[in-house]
């Protein structure tokens, strides 16, 4: 049987480009890491949704399960998990981000 929760978070990560599962929101981010993130990406001026998992405790329980990925944020670019707040960063740092952007 279908689980709609899981059909919901597809259907959010092929929404957009960039789609960042976060604590909060852009304009009241809930956690350091989370914020970080989004602040990242309107330094490089890039759209991107975000999907709060406070707000949403069943994505926020489902997720991890789904991408293999523990913690939040969680960044996906073209439908693909990148990573974490960390690991976008130091992607950025290296030039590696941008070239997922362009």
């Amino acid at each position: 049987m279908a689980n709609p929760t899981v059909e919901r978070i597809e259907k959010e990560i092929k929404s957009s480009k960039v789609v960042l599962f976060v604590k909060g929101t852009p304009q009241a981010p809930q956690c350091g890491f989370s914020a970080a993130t989004m602040e990242l990406f309107k330094k490089l001026k890039t759209p991107f949704h975000s999907v709060d998992i406070i707000a949403n405790p069943d994505i926020r329980a489902t997720l991890p399960e789904i991408s293999q990925w523990p913690t939040f944020p969680q960044v996906f670019i073209d439908g693909k998990l990148v990573g974490g707040c960390d690991i976008v960063h130091e992607m950025y740092e290296s030039g590696e981000l941008q070239k997922l952007l362009a």
